[in-house]
């Protein structure tokens, strides 16, 4: 079974384990909200693939403002 790691994390709270904070997102302007919404000065905007090697192949980006969030929500 193949699933994406927001489907996994829902998966895990439903049984009380501890995961880190976030929000699936669909869109620009949805990651940008999210990123409002959890707040603080840094984010990590995640694309959810099916694939190994995310982070290598520059599926994972640090987003240090909102500006920053919606330009790496639009790749």
């Amino acid at each position: 079974m193949k699933i994406h790691e927001y489907q996994a994390k829902e998966i895990l709270e439903r049984y009380g384990v501890a995961t880190q904070r976030g929000i699936a997102c669909f869109s620009v302007d949805e990651a940008v909200a999210a990123a409002k919404k959890l707040g603080g000065a840094l984010w990590i905007v995640k694309a959810q693939i099916h694939a190994g090697g995310r982070g290598k192949g520059g599926g994972v980006k640090l987003a240090r403002s909102l500006t920053e969030v919606e330009q790496h929500a639009q790749r």
